[in-house]
C-alpha cells in the first residue's frame, strides 16, 4: 500500500474506464445489415466524431452523412463530415448543423439506412428551435435549466418539448428510412431516450410532464417558451408511433461497463474495489457528504468495507448556482464541485483521498476534467487564505483546486460515459 501513490493510481483508474468506452472498441459489435438503398450515418455528441471515425473503419460498404460535435472534440474522417458547436450554451453553428442532420435524412426511402451515433452532449450541440421560438429563446432555456439543479431526466424532458429535431423528431424525419441507434451512454440507467435528449429515440414524457417539471424545480422561462409548452405545437412524437416501427436502439457503451473496468484495474494494483453505483444523481455538494460519510467509516471502523478499498462510484450530480444573477457564481463544474464539498467532510482525516472526473474530458466549462483531493485539501485553501467553505457557497471550485495545483486535465477523451468518482482509503 505505501508504494501505491493516489495521484498515479486514479490516473490509471480513468483511463481504464475511459478505454473501456472507446467508440473503436465496441462499435463493431452492433453493425446493422447492409441496405439495398443509402446508408446515411448521422450524430451529436461530445463522442460523435470518434464514433464516425470508429464506424467508418468497421462498415464494408458505402455511406455518408455528418455528425455535430463540441468545439475541440473533432476527429479527421473520411467520408462523414465533422461540424463542430458551441457547448454548454447552444450557437449558430449548432443551428446550422441541426438543420443540416434534417436536411440529410429528408426524402429517403424504405430501402434506405440511417445510423445515428448518439453520445452525451447532443441537447446543446443540437438547437432547433420549434415553432416560432427562436435560437435565443433555446439558449435560455439551456442557461435556465443548467442553473435549475434539476436532474437530465428532467431537463431532457423540457428541452424535448421546445425542439423541432430531439424527442425522436429526427427520426420520424427519417421514416420510411430504417433507423439504428448507437449510443454512448452518459446517462444514469442508461435510458437512451434520455441521451442527447433522444433525437432518433422518443420516449413517453408528455408536454404536460414537461410544464409540471418546470414548476416542480422552480425554473424560470421566457414568456415564448411557456406559451408554446402549453400549445399543442410543443407535443412530441410517443414510442408507439408507426413511423419508429422497426427501428433499433443499441447502448454500446455506458458508465456501468466503465465501472467495472475501473474496479479491475484497482485490483491489479492489488486493492480490493467496490462500486457503489453507476446511477448516483443529486446535489454535488449532497452526494459528496454522503460519501465523506462512507469514507470516515471505513477510515475509522472498516466499515462497510474493509480498507484498504477504492470506493467507486458513477452516475450524474447536478449543480444548483446559487450566486448567478448576482454575480457571485464561480468556476467549476459538478466534479469539483462534488470534491471540494467532499474535501470538507474528510478536512483533516488522513488516510482518504479522492478523484473525480467527467469521463468526456471536460468537467462543466473549463479546460479540466475534475480534480483530485484529500484530508488536507480545506487546511491548504486556508492556508493560502482561501476559505473553502466561500468558495464551495459561491461555486468556485474550479478556482480553489487550480489554486491547489489539483485540477486533472486529460483533455477531450473521444467518449462519454458520465462521471466516475473514485475514493481511496488506506
Amino acid at each position: 500500500m505505501s508504494d501505491i501513490e493516489p495521484r498515479r493510481l486514479f490516473t490509471g483508474l480513468y483511463e481504464a474506464a475511459v478505454a473501456a468506452a472507446d467508440p473503436g472498441r465496441v462499435i463493431g459489435r452492433f453493425l446493422p445489415a447492409r441496405p439495398k438503398g443509402r446508408t446515411i450515418v448521422i450524430g451529436a455528441g461530445k463522442g460523435a466524431a470518434q464514433m464516425a471515425r470508429a464506424f467508418e473503419d468497421a462498415w464494408d460498404g458505402p455511406l455518408e452523412g455528418l455528425v455535430v460535435t463540441r468545439y475541440g472534440y473533432g476527429a479527421p474522417c473520411r467520408r462523414i463530415e465533422v461540424i463542430e458547436a458551441a457547448h454548454p450554451v447552444p450557437d449558430a453553428a449548432g443551428l446550422a448543423g441541426a438543420q443540416r442532420l434534417l436536411q440529410a435524412v429528408s426524402g429517403l426511402t424504405a430501402d434506405d439506412l440511417v445510423v445515428a451515433l448518439i453520445s452525451g452532449g447532443g441537447s446543446a450541440l443540437l438547437p432547433a428551435p420549434a415553432g416560432r421560438l427562436t435560437l435565443d429563446d433555446e439558449i435560455a432555456v439551456n442557461r435556465a435549466l443548467l442553473a435549475s439543479g434539476a436532474p437530465i431526466s428532467a431537463m431532457n424532458a423540457i428541452r424535448k418539448h421546445v425542439s423541432a429535431i430531439k424527442g425522436g423528431r429526427l427520426a420520424a424525419a427519417a421514416h420510411p428510412a430504417r433507423v439504428v441507434t448507437l449510443v454512448v451512454s452518459d446517462i444514469p440507467g442508461d435510458v437512451a431516450a434520455l441521451v442527447s435528449s433522444g433525437p432518433t429515440v422518443p420516449d413517453g414524457a408528455t408536454r404536460a410532464d414537461a410544464l409540471r417539471l418546470v414548476e416542480a424545480w422552480g425554473i424560470h422561462l421566457p414568456a415564448a417558451v411557456m406559451a408554446h409548452l402549453a400549445s399543442a405545437d410543443a407535443d412530441a412524437p410517443l414510442p408507439g408511433d408507426p413511423r419508429f416501427a422497426g427501428n433499433a436502439v443499441h447502448v454500446i457503451a455506458s458508465a456501468a461497463v466503465s465501472l467495472e473496468a475501473a474496479a479491475e484495474a484497482a485490483r491489479a494494483q492489488g486493492l480490493s474495489a467496490v462500486i457503489l453505483s453507476d446511477a448516483i444523481e443529486g446535489e454535488a455538494r449532497e452526494v459528496a457528504g454522503v460519501h465523506a460519510a462512507i469514507a470516515r467509516e471505513v477510515a475509522a471502523r472498516s466499515r462497510p468495507f474493509v480498507k484498504p478499498v477504492v470506493i467507486l462510484s458513477g452516475g450524474e450530480t447536478t449543480v444548483t448556482l446559487r450566486g448567478a444573477g448576482r454575480g457571485k457564481a464561480g468556476k467549476g463544474g459538478r466534479n469539483s464541485e462534488f470534491l471540494l464539498a467532499l474535501a470538507l467532510g474528510i478536512d483533516g482525516i488522513d488516510g482518504i483521498s479522492a478523484f473525480a472526473a467527467d469521463t468526456d474530458g471536460i468537467d462543466g466549462s473549463q479546460d479540466n476534467a475534475g480534480a483530485f483531493c484529500d484530508g488536507t485539501s480545506a487546511a491548504r485553501l486556508r492556508a493560502q487564505g482561501l476559505d473553502p467553505r466561500a468558495l464551495l457557497a459561491a461555486n468556485d471550485a474550479w478556482a480553489a483546486f487550480a489554486a491547489l495545483g489539483d485540477l486533472f486535465v486529460p483533455g477531450p477523451s473521444g467518449t462519454n460515459v458520465n462521471d466516475l468518482r473514485a475514493m481511496l482509503v488506506r
